[in-house]
């Protein structure tokens, strides 16, 4: 017996596997292992809808605010400044300036402005609006995502369903605790807002209604600590959380948690602006819709930067600065269906799937000796090493193993002993038409070489293309099987062949072909 290159890529293959791959199955502390997914450990399954017709009132409620600190900024004199849920208008009371608010508007796209005198009024184009909803869907799946990989879960699966709603797969949420907390973290429209307080109406706000209040383009927000107490504040904010950079956790002179916020260069600039106008007045700083904090403005605040204090934990001060780093929804999301997939029934999946990988696995052991013998034996160390690598891979990776991929696994199994079955019958037809040990084995490698390559290629293929177009669990079938096809290829053709490269010299000497490649006769 003597080494060559092929049995030390193997042997190397073979310590790979089984190196990275124990972490995964003695479950030990250390080291990167394979997740398992929602439908193995438990966890939670939610189907979301938009409220996508919101979006568009959004952007309309921006609109005005870019209007407003326009105006101011070029000291253009407007009036009446209001939005609805389908227009914003107001009053130009000098038209000298329609060229300038023209331009101003001119570049916002699907805007259709109306002249009228000293009457403008703005609707977004019929293709606008579709446009706003699918990118309020669009964007409330990436600012999910990336909520939940900064909350720490494990590849959640997030994903688009049907028009309007989206999946979301969380797996290993075990407590009712971390249920409630990963379900407001995605709900949570974290939408910052910092709004000017009406002053001249203010003390009048405990007798004020909502229809009073919008007369003077103003509303009435509850305080976020005591709800019963009211601020009124001009409707149209001075910003608003898209100006937002980097919100993280810090505490005040008496150790509580507070979100420190910084704003981009835009948001700055107008936040230094209308403090250094408004020394002495109040700055209200809301946030979803209630009012976190309202100081007095004692002087011009540059930099950019301010906070938001209130009444809550570290934990939720840590997923509120993880909402606003994510970015505000713009659109809200509602629960249409919850289900919780408990850990038993993911236990029983696993011990399922154990059952359907180990007895294949040992079918195709037993049948590959038997008939195989010797070639058999050798087939089956290319298939044990198989599984390792791929176990290895995908604990390398920290990969999520869904059912899906354990089928994909079982499939793998199939796919890398159909090569060497392939590999075998070649060499043994070349032995019945008399060729050395030698000739066959090298002939049959070749030749075998062109079926195993079509057969891995176009499989690969598919898995590429089920993982480019698939979700959640299908992506999971694709990597296994991506992963067992590389894999394969290293073992059932370079592997073998190095073992039966260093065994070749025995073979020959032994002539017991029935022994070793099971040829009778």
């Amino acid at each position: 017996m003597k080494l060559n290159f092929r049995i030390v890529i193997f042997a190397l293959a073979i310590v790979f596997g089984v190196v990275f791959s124990m972490p995964s199955l003695l479950q030990t502390e250390g080291g990167k292992k394979v997740n398992l997914g929602l439908d193995l450990q438990g966890g939670l399954h939610m189907l979301l809808g938009v409220k996508t017709e919101e979006a568009t009132t959004s952007r309309l409620k921006s609109i005005a605010a870019s209007i407003k600190f326009f105006a101011d900024k070029n000291d253009i004199l407007i009036d009446e400044l209001k939005f609805n849920d389908t227009a914003v208008s107001f009053l130009l009371l000098d038209t000298d300036d329609t060229k300038l608010i023209k331009e101003h508007l001119g570049v916002i796209d699907g805007l259709n402005v109306v002249y009228n005198a000293e009457n403008i009024s703005m609707t977004f184009t019929p293709e606008e609006i579709q446009k706003t909803k699918e990118e309020a869907i669009s964007q409330a799946i990436e600012t999910i995502r990336n909520r939940l990989d900064q909350f720490g879960l494990t590849e959640p699966v997030v994903a688009k369903q049907g028009e309007e709603k989206i999946l979301v797969q969380l797996a290993g949420i075990k407590t009712a605790a971390e249920e409630q907390r990963a379900r407001e973290l995605i709900s949570r429209a974290a939408k910052l807002e910092l709004m000017a307080v009406d002053e001249d109406r203010a003390a009048r706000v405990s007798v004020m209604d909502a229809a009073e209040a919008a007369k003077y383009n103003d509303v009435i927000l509850p305080d976020a600590k005591n709800e019963a107490h009211k601020y009124l504040v001009k409707e149209i904010p001075i910003l608003d959380g898209g100006m937002l950079t980097d919100a993280h956790v810090g505490f005040d002179q008496n150790n509580r948690p507070v979100i420190n916020f910084t704003l981009n260069a835009e948001g700055a600039a107008i936040f230094g602006d209308f403090t250094g106008k408004n020394v002495g007045k109040r700055l209200a700083i809301v946030l979803d819709g209630k009012v976190y904090s309202a100081p007095n403005i004692n002087e011009r605040i540059g930099g950019g930067s301010g906070q938001i204090s209130g009444d809550y934990t570290v934990m939720q001060a840590k997923d509120l600065a993880i909402a606003l780093r994510s970015g505000a929804l713009l659109a809200p999301v509602y629960m249409m269906e919850k289900r919780s997939v408990g850990p038993s029934l993911g236990a029983d999946s696993i011990e399922a799937s154990m059952i359907a990988l180990i007895g294949g696995f040992v079918l195709v052991i037993i049948f590959m000796v038997v008939y195989y013998k010797a070639a058999g034996l050798i087939a089956n160390v290319a298939l044990i090493a198989n599984l390792f690598i791929i176990l290895a891979v995908m604990s390398l990776f920290g990969a999520t193993l869904t059912l899906p991929g354990m089928a994909g696994i079982v499939l793998t199994v199939g796919m890398a002993v159909d090569a060497n079955v392939i590999i075998s019958e070649r060499i043994r037809e070349l032995i019945y038409q008399g060729k050395s040990i030698h000739k066959a084995i090298e002939e049959g490698y070749s030749n075998a070489m062109r079926a195993i390559l079509d057969a891995n290629i176009t499989t690969l293929i598919a898995a590429v293309v089920l993982y480019a177009y698939g979700t959640g669990a299908i992506k999971g079938f694709a990597i296994t099987i991506s992963i067992g096809i590389l894999a394969s290829m290293l073992t059932a053709i370079l592997g073998t062949h190095g073992i039966y490269e260093m065994l070749e010299k025995k073979i020959q000497k032994s002539k017991n072909n029935n022994f070793w490649f099971g040829i009778k006769g």
